[in-house]
């Protein structure tokens, strides 16, 4: 009997492929970076070709470095970085035009137009979602009526769309030869596409954005018993896997950090932040700036929701502090310069690169350092950089707190940055609340392991998986309250500095 279950987390920066035992240890992983390409200002896309190789490497290598086989898999899950949108003709298996990334703002108009009429009010209705450059409505819109020929091809019926999770089980499955086109509620509900009563595409929400029916995976449960599909004896397993999860990245690591109950709540930190807190089978709509969505969707059982704060930036500010400034030279120098100072200094950092996400939705935003005088160092910058993303996870908390009126009393949180020490003590002191990190911090990939194995009886239930968490490290808070309300206060005028910057008409 196979005693593993593999998981591929095709995120933002990267793509790894990671083994899991049944008590839910990593056993292998191997990881590869792929190329941000910055057209212009405000674009980013990825190249999905480059993306698939980069995918087909590291479960190549993840296997090879194991001493592991196709056989000795149970099921394989995906995760993937949700809204990124890719359009490929299935004739050939070539994308029309590059991924149009999550982060990218390019379709500013087009979210701005859908608010001026009326139809954002029944997006927001029907699925759960504001009108946003975010969200992979506009980007298919933006394809459809800018890249030569993609209208025809997707009438025809020779276009399809899909995220990531969707181009990669259909790479995995055959590609041009019989691939399966397919994503999960969880995926779809990042579209504005779909609606989140019937967990369908929706017609009226299609025709918004000028979206051909035909274009559009199948969507299938989470977790999935009968399975999507299989991989191939000639792809870069060498033999046939059942591929029964898929779940958006932010969705996985819900799973992954065990919140099945309503109330509980996680924090992932990668290029983004990503806060979820379950609401249970009930639809919770939101009125302080959350996204309502889809937590996941195990079988037969019945959708439980989430309700969502998205923040654009905040790995991603550390990235930038080392690739455009060049103050770092890799991602954990930020902590070791931070720390020589003890507070910062007076400046807050706002990186509102891709405008500000949750709970503000401002696309006219834009990055602000505010707060300088002749005695801030570099020091102090990558201090304010750690302490952004802390203030952006309190304001989206906060959001929370009012849309449920559940108090946070533990924050469980997972993703790379958690490694970074004084980031983690700066979350508690910034929100009053104790801070609490796993023992397996890449929770995104356990995560789709775990929506893998449950629909092939690896794991027999959600208790199983319960059993499995521990905790690795807790930090409490340090700052008193004065300290935690005035620099909130702070934070909260900085943001203000980063509004109407750009005109999106």
């Amino acid at each position: 009997m196979a005693e593993f279950v593999g998981a591929v987390d095709q995120g933002t920066t990267s793509s790894r492929f990671m083994i899991f035992d049944h008590g839910g240890n990593e056993v292998g992983r191997h990881q590869l970076e792929h190329e941000q390409i910055l057209p212009q200002a405000g674009w980013v896309e990825h190249n999905p070709v480059e993306i698939w190789e980069r995918t087909s490497a590291v479960i190549q290598t993840g296997l090879n470095k194991t001493g592991l086989s196709a056989s000795d898999l149970a099921a394989l899950g995906i995760t993937n970085q949700r809204e990124t949108t890719v359009v490929w003709d299935k004739r050939n298996g070539r994308p029309l035009y590059n991924a149009i990334v999550w982060q990218d703002t390019r379709t500013d108009r087009i979210a701005t137009a859908l608010d001026k009429d009326g139809r954002g009010d029944v997006i927001r209705q029907k699925a759960g979602l504001p009108p946003a450059t975010y969200f992979s409505g506009g980007k298919i819109q933006w394809i459809l009526e800018n890249v030569d020929g993609a209208r025809e091809a997707a009438e025809s019926g020779n276009a399809l769309f899909g995220n990531t999770d969707t181009w990669l089980i259909w790479q995995l499955t055959g590609g041009v030869n019989g691939g399966v086109h397919v994503t999960d509620p969880t995926n779809a509900s990042r579209t504005m596409l779909m609606n989140l009563e019937t967990l369908d595409w929706d017609d009226e929400l299609l025709g918004f954005f000028g979206v051909p029916r035909q274009m559009l995976p199948k969507i299938e449960p989470s977790s999935c018993p009968g399975g999507y599909g299989t991989t191939l004896t000639n792809g870069p397993f060498g033999g046939e896997v059942p591929i029964t999860g898929d779940l958006g990245d932010q969705q996985a690591a819900t799973v992954g950090q065990v919140c099945f109950a309503p109330g509980e709540a996680k924090n992932t930190y990668g290029t983004g932040n990503f806060m979820l807190l379950n609401t249970g089978t009930e639809l919770v709509r939101s009125k302080a700036g959350l996204l309502t969505t889809v937590g996941y969707k195990f079988g037969d059982e019945p959708v439980v929701y989430c309700l969502e704060g998205s923040i654009a930036v905040t790995g991603s500010a550390i990235q930038w502090l080392r690739d455009q400034l060049g103050i770092i030279s890799g991602a954990s120098e930020s902590e070791t310069l931070a720390r020589q100072v003890e507070d910062n200094g007076g400046v807050y950092s706002v990186p509102a690169f891709s405008g500000l996400f949750a709970p503000y939705w401002r696309s006219d935003a834009r990055g602000a350092i505010v707060g300088l005088s002749r005695y801030n160092t570099n020091a102090h910058l990558a201090r304010a950089a750690l302490e952004a993303i802390c203030y952006q996870s309190r304001d989206v908390a906060e959001a929370m707190e009012k849309d449920s009126g559940v108090h946070l009393e533990t924050l469980k949180v997972d993703g790379g940055i958690t490694a970074n020490e004084l980031c983690m003590q700066i979350q508690a002191d910034v929100l009053g609340v104790p801070v609490s990190r796993p023992v397996v911090a890449e929770t995104t990939a356990l995560g789709a392991a775990y929506a893998a194995g449950l629909a092939v009886g690896f794991w027999k239930n959600t208790d199983e998986l319960r059993s499995n968490w521990n905790e690795s490290k807790r930090w409490t808070p340090e700052w008193s309250a004065e300290q935690r309300d005035a620099g909130y206060e702070q934070w909260k005028k900085a943001v203000t500095r980063t509004l109407d910057w750009v005109d999106v008409g």
